[in-house]
């Protein structure tokens, strides 16, 4: 018998990809120009506060919640603002597949902060990548690849 539910599970699965999203939005602000610094430092922010309320959220679900990685690999080397906008576009697309899979978890208001979060991680990737996603955050209509 497990002792985790679903909700717990994509919860905390959540609250990994938000780790690496504040990681990952911490070389992306090191690398951007400084035309799109703005609306790295934005994401930056509204990643960190996802990061916390996540945080409570597997607490208030009985869990442990997950402990940040020290570092993390990057999908592609970032040398310059053009990688860094791709890095941006790929963390969100990564965080949208993560959302997705708690609003199919959740119930109540935990689903609809998961749909609401969803929606502005396809809305950031969208952004970056100067075109969105039919389904953002399902793997199996991602026509981008980026998963």
């Amino acid at each position: 018998m497990s002792d985790t539910s679903p909700e717990l599970d994509a919860t905390q699965a959540a609250l990994a990809a938000e780790h690496a999203a504040v990681y990952g939005y911490g070389v992306v602000g090191a690398r951007i120009a400084e035309d799109r610094a703005g609306e790295a430092d934005e994401a930056y922010t509204a990643h960190r506060a996802r990061r916390d309320a996540l945080h409570r959220a597997v607490r208030d679900l009985g869990g442990t919640p997950v402990a940040s990685a020290a570092a993390y690999e990057l999908p592609f080397e970032v040398a310059d603002g053009e990688a860094a906008v791709r890095l941006a576009a790929e963390l969100e697309s990564r965080l949208a597949g993560a959302y997705a899979e708690l609003v199919r978890a959740a119930e109540g208001e935990a689903r609809r902060d998961a749909a609401a979060a969803l929606s502005e991680a396809a809305v950031r990737a969208a952004r970056w990548r100067g075109a969105g996603t039919p389904f953002p955050g399902l793997a199996e209509y991602d026509t981008e690849g980026s998963r």
